[in-house]
């Protein structure tokens, strides 16, 4: 039996599933280990030797461990000659090439990965934890959320515009379906009024295509998912440790 050559370190919809995904759709070994956040097992010692900013997800590798979604992507594209988007439309495979660090391909794909981890993921922690940013009342924080929804549907509305149709999933698409999924789903006490995902139809396209895929449907029945975890996403039940 093949040994696992990874270990990702991870709570139940959590930054982790994005790299879930990747190494589903990599089709590489590994194996999880849960990081129980209810009894705040991030900020245990055994974890923060891992991930020193006490963040999920980590991913043990031979190389030692990386932390860091964006980070642990790149990583196993580059690694794995995977799920970077080349330059020109993919020819079609299991998963699509990843351009060289020469290659045409490879700006484009490094100036939307990083915008996603850099604008788009820290709005999205804004809005479910505003107490990180604003210790004020709950006025204030309730600014601070609806500052931030204005913020994210700008994200979002830019990311429309710009994003590619891809027949096979990239490292992108990966990342920003989950993300896609926990601004429908959280946080759980407030109203979705705001947010319609059929008003940005690229992305909409994007979920769809990668709903049927084996590697959602690892992902779902590994972290309680639901049925359509992107386009029309349910709470979670997973079947260890907890979302919240």
């Amino acid at each position: 039996m093949t040994t696992p050559a990874y270990i990702l370190h991870y709570a139940p919809d959590n930054a982790s599933l994005v790299i879930r995904l990747a190494l589903e759709e990599l089709q590489v070994p590994y194996r999880t280990h849960l990081v129980d956040r209810s009894i705040k097992a991030q900020r245990a010692p055994d974890y923060l030797a891992l991930n020193p900013g006490g963040l999920i997800p980590a991913l043990e590798t031979p190389q030692g461990p990386i932390f860091e979604t964006a980070a642990i992507l790149l990583w196993l594209a580059d690694q794995h000659g995977q799920l970077a988007p080349a330059a020109t439309a993919p020819a079609p495979a299991a998963t699509a090439p990843a351009p060289a660090a020469t290659a045409p391909g490879r700006a484009d794909t490094l100036k939307w990965l990083f915008y996603l981890s850099n604008t788009l993921h820290p709005a999205l922690r804004m809005l479910f934890y505003p107490s990180v940013y604003i210790g004020a009342g709950d006025a204030d924080q309730q600014r601070l959320r609806d500052q931030t929804r204005d913020n994210i549907l700008r994200h979002l509305a830019l990311l429309d515009a710009h994003w590619s149709a891809r027949e096979t999933p990239s490292i992108l698409d990966l990342y920003l379906a989950p993300m896609l999924r926990w601004v429908q789903l959280y946080p759980r006490d407030s109203n979705r009024d705001w947010f319609d995902l059929s008003a940005f139809p690229a992305l909409h396209r994007m979920t769809m295509m990668l709903e049927p895929r084996a590697s959602v449907h690892a992902a779902q029945a590994a972290e309680g998912l639901g049925p359509t975890p992107f386009t029309a996403p349910q709470v979670p039940h997973p079947p260890e440790g907890s979302a919240l």
